[in-house]
């Protein structure tokens, strides 16, 4: 064998063991989030440690909350205002916001911190059971003030009703209890949950819809695309005909460029929502 060869043999034969080495080398271990875990150690799951510990995640709730304030007035006062494009003829009915409930004002961020993957509702509708719910900062007292001033609360929720013991949405009285724990009175009057009829998916223009039956909605308040704009989750559902995507949900948030904190207020929230479903 000439030197040449050799030495390409050998080089052979080292990458070899070191491929052999690498492939025997055992995955780093993942480290889950806890609800004590520094940032440092979080890795991708920085997002929910951002909610949890930074002073900018309760900036942006405030600063969300404090906006809605302001503009609450003007939009009572204005007959001919409506956060629903395609309600007109409301100039006659009273005031209400629709509020979505998990992140916009009730913050399960020790949840997602402390979830073993997967997720399923029943691990959500256990925590929810054996915690006190807190509220999203400026959450409670937007409520009330907003309420103060004569304007209707309603919650649309898709936390889904999974029938149990004969109770057809026993999620229906947690969502409420967790409400009034957060400082926010509601009752079965104003909680609306996904499936609780077989119409209300989890594409929530069909609640609204009802809403706007008897109330001119002069807000939207909520922390995904789907609490402002119909047809944004990758699944189609009515009254969708398709799927949204990535490049569907940003013409759409475009489209609707002169509602975004002029009667839709965004709570922020980078942990999970209708966004992590589109490609």
């Amino acid at each position: 064998m000439s030197a040449k060869n050799t030495l390409a043999a050998l080089l052979l034969a080292v990458a070899f063991c070191v491929l052999a080495s690498c492939a025997q080398q055992p995955a780093a271990p993942v480290t889950p989030v806890t609800s004590a875990t520094p940032v440092a150690d979080a890795g991708p799951d920085r997002s929910i440690l951002w909610v949890r510990d930074s002073a900018e995640y309760a900036a942006l709730a405030l600063q969300a909350y404090t906006s809605a304030t302001k503009d609450l007035r003007g939009m009572i006062d204005d007959p001919l205002w409506s956060a629903l494009p395609e309600q007109t003829n409301a100039s006659g009915l009273p005031p209400a916001i629709i509020f979505d409930v998990d992140e916009t004002l009730v913050t399960n961020v020790l949840f997602q911190a402390e979830l073993e993957p997967p997720f399923t509702n029943s691990k959500l509708d256990q925590w929810n059971a054996s915690t006190t719910a807190v509220a999203v900062p400026g959450a409670a007292r937007f409520v009330k003030f907003a309420r103060a001033a004569g304007v209707e609360a309603f919650f649309v929720t898709n936390r889904p009703c999974e029938p149990a013991d004969e109770d057809p949405c026993p999620q229906k009285d947690g969502t409420i209890e967790d409400l009034n724990e957060a400082g926010i009175p509601a009752d079965e009057s104003n909680v609306l949950m996904a499936n609780e009829r077989p119409e209300w998916t989890r594409e929530k223009k069909a609640r609204r819809d009802l809403i706007a039956q008897n109330f001119r909605v002069i807000m939207l308040i909520g922390d995904d695309l789907g609490d402002f704009i119909p047809c944004t989750r990758a699944r189609a559902a009515t009254p969708c005909p398709e799927g949204a995507t990535q490049k569907s949900r940003k013409r759409d948030t475009e489209r609707y460029a002169a509602y975004w904190g002029n009667g839709w207020y965004v709570v922020p929230n980078p942990m999970h929502g209708s966004w992590t479903t589109v490609e």
